[in-house]
């Protein structure tokens, strides 16, 4: 009988998921991958690793599938991502972030999964009193995406506090990398380096001066990783970002300059729910896990251009 480690990833064929599935693989884990392909693709999941496609709303088949699996770590990745798709169908978006979140939770548990690690968002804290913004700070989100996302966390805490199942919530800043879509509204990396490989116009919401933390994923995968590990503190929620704000003229510079890009950007209105400015304080994450991001904006930049141009 094997003793791989058994790892359930939702969301394994998406962006993130798909990457967190690649490192698990390449370190002796035994992977299953649900995903219902609403925004992933079965080409990212690796061959060789078990796929069920599967939305994570229909609790008899997620129920049945996690079972016969027995996963020893959950990895909750599958999410309505969408900001604007959020305030225009706020039922879809608790839907699937929070009733579908819950399955997950309640899929673990009756599996006899000992973690789950949930992919989070730095948008459960809305517009920052201060820069960068560390974990006790307030949640005030003023999305309903935001607000979906930090729900999960609440309930996360409830199974814990009840004995059902240890947890880490990881609060992303902005991740990109290769395989993000560039047909969404958060992946502005791939959709910088589309259009400009494009020679097409690159537009800006607001006046440019908007900011960011960019994370580079396979920085985030390996947070991830370590917030899995056995031993590790349980109910830690954390943020996974560089603490350095970059704008939306400079991740523009940068995007052209590495892809040689000679135009100059498009303006248009801020888009509602927008928070003018963005950058996650990493410190606990450090300290509880020896974490750092180690890709700097540049170097993970081109690896996207480097990809999209294969």
């Amino acid at each position: 009988m094997s003793t791989a480690r058994r790892a359930l990833v939702t969301g394994g064929a998406g962006f993130i998921g798909s990457h967190l599935v690649d490192r698990l693989v390449s370190d002796g884990y035994s992977v299953c991958v649900l995903d219902d392909l609403s925004t992933g693709s079965a080409s990212n999941v690796a061959s060789g690793v078990r796929f069920q496609r599967i939305d994570i709303c229909d609790w008899p088949s997620l129920r049945d599938v996690v079972a016969a699996f027995k996963p020893d770590t959950v990895f909750h990745a599958a999410a309505q991502t969408d900001v604007g798709r959020s305030i225009r169908e706020p039922d879809y978006d608790a839907r699937v972030n929070v009733l579908g979140g819950l399955n997950v939770l309640r899929a673990a548990h009756a599996a006899g999964a000992r973690r789950v690690v949930y992919a989070s968002s730095a948008a459960v804290y809305g517009p920052p009193e201060r820069l960068p913004v560390p974990e006790t700070h307030p949640t005030r989100p003023i999305s309903d995406y935001g607000s979906s996302k930090l729900a999960l966390e609440h309930y996360l805490n409830a199974y814990q506090a009840r004995g059902l199942i240890e947890y880490a919530a990881l609060r992303f800043a902005n991740v990109y990398g290769p395989r993000q879509r560039s047909d969404g509204e958060g992946g502005v990396v791939a959709i910088f380096t589309d259009r400009m490989r494009a020679g097409k116009a690159v537009t800006i919401f607001g006046d440019g001066t908007k900011t960011r933390d960019y994370i580079y994923v396979g920085d985030v995968v390996d947070a991830t990783i370590r917030a899995a590990s056995g031993g590790g503190p349980t109910g830690i929620v954390a943020n996974l970002g560089w603490g350095r704000q970059v704008s939306d003229l400079e991740l523009f510079r940068e995007v052209a300059a590495a892809t040689g890009y000679s135009g100059e950007p498009a303006f248009a209105p801020d888009r509602p729910g927008d928070i003018a400015h963005s950058c996650l304080d990493p410190a606990l994450a450090r300290r509880t896990w020896d974490w750092k991001p180690t890709v700097a904006l540049r170097d993970g930049v081109r690896r996207v251009v480097e990809w999209s141009a294969r």
